[in-house]
């Protein structure tokens, strides 16, 4: 087998990026309509199998698994390239899907748990395409390529809960009960994303950068993982890690750091990762801003409807939530191209700032709403801006302050934190509205921001990562 380890040049990335972000927008969509889908019948699919008593828990299991698999998806990545990485996160949340489906028709309980486990892949998956759109970006237009996927999967996201009475409905022709048609819809959206990834997704663009990481520090040619020797070629450091500099800019006399990054590489574990990260404070602020974003953003959404069913009838609560909820989703997604490009434009660092304000803004004006409706959208709205300024500057930020060869591990390690903390905030937030009520639980989220202002207001040095290392 002949392996082609031509570099590209300068010029020929451009049109690989181009190809790249389409077909992550394109993927984006398809995987987001499976993912909500599937999230919007979940919670009744799982009352109707197992009981109201664990139907919640049913859906956390969908969250704690998307933040699971971001281990065992970007070590593939870390080894294989984007490609494999997305395609095995895709076909896991198909696997899932499928799994939900069968439990649904045989009424098994622990088989709905592990699919929604496993449907979490989906969501792994669409988080993991947004560090895909960076890997060749020019580093003025990081921050907003990053956004353009991380907006495009609203599209999917707000359309797919229209289609999920009719996909209920096509099913049940095929004999399948109530219910179970929605996440049969998205074992195929999840198989159609995994296969127009794998026919597609070439080059692969993280293997791409580094191999642009090596010619720019001046090492030969690198070969990709699990190809034969190449005369001339360095060998394999996962998928051909490099010594890079902070945002991918070459290093003077750099092939010594070749050396040193090498055994971070070949880890690829999250103690690997980790140990990058607590050098770097740069990475360190990256990954709060993304964790604690999502962190305030679940508590306080996650417990909104249960605040709004307070002060609305049941014949209105489900209209006025439906409202409310759209409205804070337009403030995650709809204005993130213009984050990205303030993200550019500003800096990492003051957009995550401008998010950390939004985000206590957000507590301020929903935790003082009481029952005024229009007041808690204003509320809603904030967060879901805060949250949106906190992601894109976060992982942008992330994403540039680490050597390219450790990279899928570290993102990987801020999409495992993102989910944890996110989890956690959705199991604590119903038990401290039960016993201290909504305006507390916003003041409480309020505080847990504190930490991530007193961050990021922190004046650190700017080494390069390798000089770091």
């Amino acid at each position: 087998m002949t392996v082609d380890l031509r570099v590209p040049t300068r010029p020929d990335v451009a049109p690989i990026q181009r190809r790249t972000l389409r077909l992550l927008v394109a993927t984006q969509i398809i995987g987001g309509i499976g993912v909500a889908i599937g999230i919007s019948v979940g919670a009744l699919l799982a009352a109707r199998v197992a009981g109201v008593a664990v139907a919640g828990l049913a859906q956390s299991c969908g969250v704690v698994g998307a933040a699971l698999l971001a281990v065992p998806v970007t070590r593939i990545m870390n080894g294989h390239g984007r490609r494999p990485g997305l395609v095995v996160a895709y076909l896991v949340g198909a696997v899932g899907a499928a799994l939900v489906v069968l439990a649904t028709v045989t009424g098994g309980v622990p088989l709905l748990f592990l699919g929604m486990l496993l449907f979490g892949g989906g969501t792994a998956a669409n988080l993991q395409a947004r560090y895909t759109a960076v890997d060749l970006a020019e580093p003025a237009r990081r921050g907003r390529q990053l956004s353009l996927v991380v907006w495009a999967t609203t599209i999917g996201s707000v359309a797919a809960p229209n289609f999920a009475a009719l996909a209920d409905g096509v099913t049940r022709g095929w004999g399948l009960p109530s219910l179970a048609g929605p996440f049969a819809f998205s074992a195929v959206a999840f198989g159609l994303a995994a296969v127009v990834l794998l026919l597609l997704l070439r080059p692969d663009p993280l293997l791409t950068a580094r191999r642009l990481a090596a010619a720019d520090a001046g090492a030969p040619p690198v070969a990709e993982a699990g190809a034969p020797p190449v005369a001339g070629a360095a060998p394999a450091v996962g998928a051909g890690a490099a010594a890079v500099a902070d945002a991918g800019t070459p290093v003077a006399g750099a092939a010594p750091a070749v050396t040193k990054t090498t055994p971070v590489a070949r880890g690829a574990g999250m103690r690997a990762a980790w140990r990058v990260v607590r050098g770097r404070p740069a990475a360190r602020l990256g990954i709060a801003a993304v964790a604690v974003g999502h962190l305030v953003m679940v508590a306080v959404m996650a417990m909104t409807p249960v605040r709004l069913g307070e002060s609305h009838s049941d014949a209105d609560v489900l209209r006025v939530v439906g409202i409310v909820l759209s409205v804070h989703i337009a403030g995650m997604y709809a204005l993130s191209p213009v984050v990205g490009w303030l993200t550019d434009r500003l800096g990492r660092r003051a957009v995550i700032l401008g998010g950390v304000g939004a985000l206590l803004a957000a507590c301020a004006v929903a935790g003082t709403a009481g029952h005024h409706t229009p007041r808690l959208s204003i509320g809603l709205a904030l967060l879901g801006l805060g949250w949106s300024a906190t992601m894109v500057a976060g992982s942008t930020l992330l994403s540039e302050a680490v050597p390219a060869g450790v990279r899928p591990s570290v993102q990987g390690l801020s999409d495992l934190t993102m989910g944890l903390a996110g989890a956690g905030a959705a199991a604590a937030s119903g038990f401290v509205m039960r016993v201290v009520g909504y305006p507390t639980l916003t003041l409480l989220a309020a505080i847990a921001v504190l930490p991530l202002l007193a961050l990021a207001l922190r004046r650190v040095p700017s080494t390069a990562p390798v000089e770091e290392e």
